[in-house]
């Protein structure tokens, strides 16, 4: 367990080393924060807020479990209101998640729903906007990843389900989200170390990832004419379920044992950079990557 977040420390030593036991959830992906060993470090003993957004109204994809559980925690204890959105496979994870929202003193919206579908992506948006009467945080974290032999083992399936959670998913979501944003409103998309250092056996998700630049980018010279910011955080390996969802037994016991820290990240330690990026302190960061790679370099 990592001590207080404002404790000097040696963040190598900070959290348990791989060798982790073998774990294997191919057969339910996503997977299930609930059943992971040892269980990610989402902050709940560790993140004090300090009024970063208070009254804000959030929208966080994948809000279940990993990064977007960490995000969501801390976004609540700095003063916002959060919406997350889920499979529905994955309720179990998504009632914790809530109730550490709602033990911070905020409001937790549960949103169960495939986001590779358009319909359900403006159902979101909706929804918030319903329950919240505005949005001033979009996070775009959902995403997809499994692992393949090579190029020739990549299905059509999987193609189109990577993109469209990865990507279109974004499309749609900013898409419908971009006429309930204020002046001030904040839009961060989740890409990854794989974006610049991509490994052939996650081509589809790191192509994906690689794209998320461009659009975010892009996106920010558009939106902020509107006042909006738009930007990205790039994870290195993190303890998340996608990991034992998408990777064989003996892969995962290693996870995140080749960074320069020799260990993966946990959630906790990627929930402050969504804060500082959603937060006015990063007013004038727009169109960035904010690296949380553990010493991988970035471009």
């Amino acid at each position: 367990m990592a001590q207080d977040q404002h404790t000097q420390q040696d963040p190598t030593t900070q959290y348990q080393q791989p060798q982790y036991p073998e774990q294997d959830q191919r057969d339910q992906h996503p997977g299930l924060e609930s059943e992971m060993q040892p269980k990610p470090d989402y902050g709940v003993e560790t993140y004090r807020g300090s009024g970063k957004l208070t009254g804000k109204k959030a929208i966080i994809t994948g809000g279940d479990s990993g990064i977007g559980r960490a995000v969501a925690l801390a976004f609540a204890r700095e003063g916002a209101d959060v919406l997350i959105s889920y499979l529905e496979s994955e309720e179990p994870d998504a009632r914790e998640t809530a109730q550490a929202v709602e033990q911070a003193g905020r409001t937790a919206v549960k949103m169960p729903g495939d986001i590779v579908e358009e319909t359900v992506c403006r159902a979101i948006v909706q929804k918030a906007v319903d329950e919240f009467g505005q949005i001033d945080i979009l996070v775009n974290n959902a995403a997809h990843q499994m692992t393949v032999n090579g190029i020739a083992d990549i299905s059509t399936d999987l193609l189109d389900r990577t993109f469209k959670t990865n990507i279109y998913a974004m499309f749609w979501l900013c898409q419908a989200a971009l006429p309930h944003m204020q002046p001030g409103a904040s839009i961060i998309n989740t890409c990854s170390i794989q974006a610049y250092q991509p490994s052939p056996t996650l081509l589809p998700y790191s192509t994906t990832k690689g794209a998320i630049i461009s659009f975010t980018k892009g996106l920010a010279q558009e939106v902020i004419q509107y006042g909006v910011r738009a930007n990205s955080v790039a994870p290195g390996p993190v303890w998340t379920p996608i990991i034992p969802a998408s990777m064989p037994g003996e892969t995962v016991s290693q996870f995140g044992g080749t960074s320069p820290m020799g260990r993966p990240a946990q959630p906790a330690e990627l929930a402050p950079a969504y804060v500082f990026l959603a937060s006015q302190e990063a007013s004038y960061v727009n169109g960035e990557t904010l690296g949380v790679t553990g010493g991988q370099p970035l471009p």
